[in-house]
């Protein structure tokens, strides 16, 4: 990622398709892996508890790009916050800005 791109604010609809794409994946990633298992004759509860335990994992490694983004924008929509409400409670004291 270059400076540039670090640098600018991620907006609320571009945090939103990360997070939504992100936990789509994940949970697309259980269900191939629980799919398999079934197909291979495992019994679909057992496949689902193994899909769970092996894919949600697997996934964190899969898809760290994805990942990384969203803990990002989460952080930097945090922070944003954050700061906000200090500005606000400084402005309810009565302090100039």
């Amino acid at each position: 990622m270059s400076e540039t791109e670090q640098q600018q604010p991620v907006s609320k609809a571009a945090l939103t398709r990360d997070l939504v794409l992100y936990t789509v994946a994940r949970f697309g990633t259980v269900a191939v892996v629980a799919a398999l298992l079934a197909l291979a004759h495992v019994p679909l509860l057992v496949a689902l508890l193994v899909a769970l335990v092996v894919a949600l994992p697997a996934s964190l490694v899969i898809f760290k790009g994805l990942r990384v983004r969203v803990a990002t924008g989460l952080a930097e929509v945090g922070s944003r916050r954050r700061a906000e409400r200090e500005a606000f409670r400084a402005q309810l004291r009565g302090e100039t800005s």
